[in-house]
């Protein structure tokens, strides 16, 4: 047995979020609809790969002008 284990404890949050979950069920759907809206997409491979192939290195110093520029 864990010295440190509290059976049965339940934070104060934890019995908030509980309650208010056990008053309205639709909070459950809403937060799929949400995760869905921002998260929950398909990855498309090649273009990330794509992408990455395209970007520029940054100079060291963003602002210094390259001495080819100058000529």
């Amino acid at each position: 047995m864990n010295i440190f284990s509290r059976p049965n404890y339940q934070s104060d949050a934890t019995q908030f979020i509980d309650q208010l979950k056990a008053r309205n069920p639709k909070i459950a759907s809403g937060q799929a609809q949400g995760r869905a809206l921002l998260w929950d997409k398909a990855v498309d491979r090649d273009a990330w790969r794509a992408y990455r192939a395209a970007t520029v290195a940054q100079q060291p110093y963003v602002y210094q002008t390259s001495h080819d520029s100058l000529s």
